[in-house]
């Protein structure tokens, strides 16, 4: 059973920062890529970051490019999003997301099996 605990999430003005983090089980952290997606009110779910199991490959959704940045500290078996220069439209729930495939941690993630609680984060203008 892969096991996945999200935290960070909260409410931020526009133009501050916030730092999601998920823990994984220590054998899902080694064996997986990890990723993050989101999904706002009456939108379709949307990757917005993954990080290979090497921590050599990294995407960016293209609305979150500069401004957020994916890391994996093997140590402590835990996957970051650190998200600066929020603004309302990045208010959502954020999900964290573990896959075997890298390709399935980008798009809408449909075949990404394993995920976290999510966490709200809420920008305000």
């Amino acid at each position: 059973q892969v096991q996945l605990v999200e935290s960070g999430g909260g409410l931020v003005q526009a133009g501050g920062s916030l730092r999601l983090s998920c823990a994984a089980s220590e054998r899902t952290f080694s064996r997986y890529h990890m990723g993050w997606f989101r999904q706002a009110p009456g939108k379709e779910r949307e990757s917005v970051a993954a990080i290979s199991m090497s921590g050599g490959i990294i995407y960016y959704g293209d609305s979150v490019k500069g401004r957020f940045t994916i890391s994996r500290d093997t140590a402590k078996n835990t996957v970051h999003l650190q998200m600066n220069s929020l603004k309302p439209e990045d208010t959502a729930v954020y999900y964290c997301a573990a896959s075997q495939a890298m390709i399935f941690l980008r798009g809408p993630g449909s075949q990404v099996r394993y995920w976290g609680q999510g966490t709200q984060v809420t920008v305000s203008s």
